[in-house]
């Protein structure tokens, strides 16, 4: 029962999620890691370092270098650098679908 002031329920093409890490890693993206080096605000010659990980695509790295401009932008303490690794943790070839399917009682 529906009426003027009760909320619609949600339609297949009104849900938009994020996609989910799986999808991610089926599309490309690994697992990167990077390690912010900066300089404190208040002591610019001590060295605060801030771990951050992502799914991100290489070797362009976009989702670190938007975090990187918003750095730049936003926040007082200086890049010092970046350091980045990343790992494959799914490959395309890793999923497949299975042969046979099994149903016991």
């Amino acid at each position: 029962m529906t009426g003027p002031n009760q909320p619609k329920s949600p339609t297949i093409n009104s849900i938009q999620s994020e996609p989910s890490d799986l999808e991610l890693q089926l599309q490309g993206y690994r697992l990167a890691t990077a390690e912010f080096l900066y300089h404190m605000p208040d002591h610019p010659t001590i060295l605060q370092s801030f771990i951050w990980q992502t799914y991100d695509l290489l070797p362009d790295y976009p989702e670190i270098h938007k975090l990187i401009n918003f750095w730049e932008e936003n926040i007082d303490g200086p890049l010092h650098s970046v350091h980045v690794a990343s790992c494959d943790l799914l490959t395309p070839g890793d999923a497949r679908f299975a042969d046979v399917i099994y149903q016991i009682h």
